[in-house]
């Protein structure tokens, strides 16, 4: 663990360069310039603003390369991974490093929300390493202009996670303390299935008001039973509950597909590993992240794969949602 801790620092340093440089490209652009598509890849779109960081991502792991050898899993790559240093055996790397360097990219380049770095480490264990390898994840917010300032969140596995809040005008960094929803229900809280893209909402919401008069019954004259919160970033759904302002978030999308199917239709684009790469550090925090079943979310660390995910702020709510969430799901033949 010593060993992967030394990656912790510059990853950071990474984090925060890419973070600037973001910054500085939605200062100096306009959003038809950020918006321009740039690829259209099975997995999703790349945008210009997306550019930005991947330029800079490939110089830092090549500077990186010279004391570290390491497998490189971002979108984008060619086939989905680069080796470093390069040259180097797959097999006799030490480490898997998975990157998204902006998640919630539409949200940032139309300026209505914060996007996020992501970046976890795991020893390399071949294609089968997975999510359950991590030992050390870091996680940047990418802030609004009108925003000065900015989080970023690290753990190394069974140390805890930290935070720390940086000042754009000052440069001035605090130590921060996060601690999720210590609450035992939903109920006057934000707690939702997401369901971010056309395809499936109705389905989706269907689920969730399923679950929600489940829980809470039926809805009182003039009071809400709980909130919402569609925040289409992975990063950010982790952050909501690690920060205490998420009580519930269950991201369905893959289990959509034969539903999708009997409608002619297909899957859009899913939850990836790479989204859901900081798992450790909600993990760390106390934040309980499972899949549709109710077991340790895991999946192998590659650009592919799509997952589906639940997050609850403590062990009360899962006990109030769990039940619920999968009596619906089972129901409807989404999961045995």
């Amino acid at each position: 663990m010593i060993e992967a801790g030394r990656l912790l620092e510059p990853l950071r340093r990474m984090h925060d360069s890419i973070r600037d440089a973001v910054v500085s490209a939605t200062e100096r652009q306009q959003l038809e310039e950020l918006a321009d598509i740039r690829r259209d890849s099975e997995g999703d779109t790349i945008y210009a603003i997306d550019v930005v960081s991947e330029e800079m991502l490939l110089g830092f792991f090549e500077e990186l390369a010279r004391q570290h050898s390491f497998v490189l899993i971002a979108e984008g790559l060619d086939g989905g991974q680069i080796v470093f240093p390069r040259g180097t055996d797959e097999s006799a790397a030490t480490w898997r490093i998975i990157v998204d360097p902006i998640d919630g990219t539409r949200e940032i380049m139309y300026q209505k929300r914060s996007a996020w770095i992501l970046t976890g480490v795991a020893p390399n264990r071949g294609p089968e390493t997975s999510l359950q390898d991590i030992v050390v994840a870091v996680q940047t917010e990418i802030p609004l202009l009108k925003q000065h300032l900015a989080d970023q969140i690290w753990a190394i596995q069974g140390q805890g996670a930290k935070a720390e809040r940086y000042n754009r005008l000052t440069g001035g960094r605090a130590s921060l303390q996060l601690r999720p929803s210590q609450a035992n229900t939903i109920a006057h809280g934000f707690a939702m299935i997401a369901r971010f893209f056309p395809g499936m909402r109705d389905e989706l919401a269907a689920i969730d008001e399923e679950i929600i008069m489940g829980a809470l019954g039926p809805v009182q004259p003039g009071k809400a039973h709980c909130l919402e919160d569609q925040y289409p970033s992975t990063g950010g759904q982790l952050y909501e509950l690690m920060a205490g302002h998420d009580r519930f978030v269950a991201d369905l999308r893959p289990l959509m597909a034969p539903l999708l199917a009997e409608r002619g239709m297909r899957l859009g684009i899913c939850c990836h590993p790479y989204d859901i790469c900081p798992v450790l550090i909600a993990s760390e925090q106390g934040v309980i992240i499972t899949d549709a079943n109710g077991h340790p979310l895991n999946a192998p660390l590659n650009v592919e794969a799509d997952v589906a995910w639940v997050g609850y702020a403590n062990e009360q709510i899962r006990r109030q949602i769990e039940p619920l969430l999968q009596r619906t799901l089972r129901r409807r033949g989404l999961i045995e």
